[in-house]
């Protein structure tokens, strides 16, 4: 009888340890997704260095203070390698370009959040009301975004993004400083006025005065064969299938003045075509520096948000157009508004970007930042005015390509040892083939 009670006893305890242990075992990572409010989730190929790889769509509002302004839905990746694992979150600036791991993801063998910004490819509202479109509503997606994933993954965060990237990284860790433990801006300008004048300063000083007076001549000869460089580019257009909203002839003008931005943004350029070039060599090396297919009523169409923001609160260039007025029909300065025809003026006002500039550089912390010094968004380049809270690093003659992979070695490990201290892991991380495979 007593040995009857006791396996009763054994059976009953071994049971109730098996209902907890079933109780606490930890939920695997796509229930847990799936248990975030209004989001869809499922698991796709992805890149195949990551253990899992996700797609999910935040259901977002359009208005973080007016719920009843409506929703829109928002893309959203995740690669997986483990819940001990760091998160990199990858915050884009237009569509989500890549779903390949980051430098920074290799680097530190970290998990990736990449997130697609409002209004862009497949997280676009179905009304494109303008005035929902500001830093601080596409700030707040991303907080929503992180603050949920967070959840989930307890080890620290850091947030990172590439150009208009890198400028969204700044302006998510401006409204939400404590959302990440580290951000690193790749290449990010951060512009004070509509159409901010540094560029030409920049442009004025940047390489040899050999080179920059080639780039002059060279803009000086597409000028004046301009008759004979608009039937190539017709039949070029005609080609692509392209189309111009401010004509042929004024893209093509277009074209040539930004040539010098284009040249020192990508580097790496063949060698500039002198004085005796004909006008096809003049032609190719132009359009393979700065083709006509920038002014392409499809390719503004598709970055029409960006234009918006950029001439409404982020800020842009204009061109340098002095020393070829002759040539030129429209004799006022030429500014990006040509990418909204027939619409009025964008109103640009200035404030949030002047708070920004004066948060780096007084509160801003744990911010690293990556230039190249030959790209001519460097010279709209965040100036930390003396904020030892942060660092910038510049590469020497680098472009807009530039990563920290690109560095000369000694400032490479200082990077490295920076984000090692800052993100608090261990020095074995530091691995010689992530840096030289990352992208």
């Amino acid at each position: 009888m007593k040995i009857k009670q006791f396996t009763n006893l054994l059976l009953t305890f071994l049971l109730a340890t098996c209902i907890s242990c079933a109780q606490t075992k930890p939920k695997d990572l796509l229930s847990q997704l799936g248990e975030i409010p209004d989001v869809s989730v499922k698991k796709i190929a992805g890149d195949t260095t990551f253990a899992a790889y996700y797609e999910l769509y935040f259901t977002q509002d359009l208005d973080h203070e007016n719920p009843k302004a409506g929703t829109f839905q928002q893309r959203v990746l995740l690669g997986h390698h483990s819940f001990n694992q760091p998160v990199v979150v990858q915050l884009e600036g237009y569509k989500i370009w890549s779903e390949k791991a980051g430098e920074l993801s290799k680097l530190l063998h970290a998990n990736q959040l990449t997130i697609e910004h409002r209004y862009f490819k497949n997280s676009m509202p179905d009304s494109l009301d303008w005035q929902y479109l500001n830093i601080k509503q596409a700030a707040a997606d991303q907080h929503m975004i992180i603050q949920a994933i967070q959840k989930i993954y307890p080890e620290k965060w850091l947030s990172t993004g590439i150009s208009k990237g890198g400028q969204t990284t700044i302006f998510h860790r401006y409204f939400y400083p404590d959302d990440v433990d580290v951000s690193v801006p790749y290449v990010a300008p951060l512009n004070l006025t509509r159409e901010d004048k540094r560029i030409h300063q920049h442009l004025a000083s940047i390489g040899s005065k050999e080179t920059r007076n080639q780039i002059y001549q060279f803009q000086l000869a597409c000028f004046e064969s301009k008759e004979k460089l608009l039937p190539l580019a017709q039949t070029y257009a005609k080609e692509k299938n392209f189309s111009f909203s401010m004509g042929l002839k004024k893209a093509l003008d277009l074209s040539i003045l930004e040539y010098p931005f284009a040249y020192w943004q990508w580097g790496g350029v063949d060698s500039i075509p002198g004085k005796n070039a004909n006008s096809q060599e003049l032609f190719d090396h132009l359009f393979k520096v700065s083709s006509i297919d920038f002014f392409d009523v499809g390719n503004i169409k598709e970055l029409l948000a960006f234009y918006q923001q950029a001439l409404s609160e982020i800020g842009m260039y204009s061109y340098e157009t002095a020393p070829f007025k002759q040539y030129l029909n429209d004799k006022k300065d030429i500014t990006f508004d040509f990418t909204f025809p027939n619409e009025p003026t964008r109103k640009f006002d200035a404030s949030s970007m002047i708070k920004i500039n004066h948060w780096l550089q007084t509160d801003a912390e744990r911010m690293l930042f990556i230039y190249g010094e030959y790209d001519t968004w460097s010279a709209t380049a965040v100036n930390l005015n003396g904020n030892k809270k942060c660092k910038k690093f510049v590469n020497p003659k680098g472009s807009h390509r530039s990563r920290i992979k690109s560095f000369p070695p000694e400032m490479k490990k200082e990077i490295v040892h920076t984000l090692e201290k800052w993100m608090d892991v261990k020095r074995t991380v530091q691995n010689k083939k992530a840096l030289k495979n990352s992208q």
